[in-house]
């Protein structure tokens, strides 16, 4: 059974970044960790008031990302590399969207070429163009692009992400 690779998890975090507080995601959403929201399943981030550790903090991130891998191999029914399943967990983690997303015809169809050109149909909103070609770039040719380095950031008591306070770290395998 296909899952992400420490590099891809490493990947993913970069991408979306790690708050030890939780806070209010751009929707007003209660959110801690690595985009980890009630819908997720437990621990509420509204009920989270001690700032979580780094090593709770990959846990909770591992047992939320085991959903979306799930969701990835239910949907695509052809064979793909590490590289490429580790962009579409990536993409699908961001998006929710791999069970409707043409790419994933185009990859099934055999079509890898249209599959990665197909990534950028997901390109709302604008600031996420930078995230999609890596996924893309990624799919396409293997090559990761956060080199294993994601920021934490702080969040006040109102949830409010202290965006300036933000510290990067490197993440090593077998931690996230």
């Amino acid at each position: 059974m296909r899952v992400m690779s420490d590099a891809g998890l490493r990947e993913l975090i970069g991408h979306e970044a790690i708050v030890l507080t939780r806070y209010r995601d751009s929707k007003g959403i209660w959110t801690v960790g690595v985009g980890h929201t009630a819908a997720a399943g437990p621990p509420d981030p509204a009920t989270v008031t001690a700032p979580m550790s780094l090593a709770a903090v990959s846990a909770l991130f591992r047992h939320d990302v085991a959903r979306y891998e799930a969701d990835v191999r239910a949907a695509v029914t052809v064979p793909v590399s590490a590289t490429e399943f580790d962009a579409l967990v990536s993409f699908h983690f961001n998006t929710g969207g791999i069970g409707r997303a043409e790419l994933v015809d185009a990859l099934n169809a055999g079509d890898r070429a249209r599959a990665a050109d197909l990534f950028m149909n997901w390109r709302k909103p604008p600031e996420i163009v930078p995230r999609r070609q890596k996924e893309q770039r990624l799919f396409r040719e293997g090559l990761y692009s956060n080199g294993g380095r994601a920021t934490v950031y702080p969040a006040d008591a109102e949830g409010r992400v202290q965006w300036s306070a933000g510290r990067e770290v490197v993440l090593a395998d077998g931690v996230i």
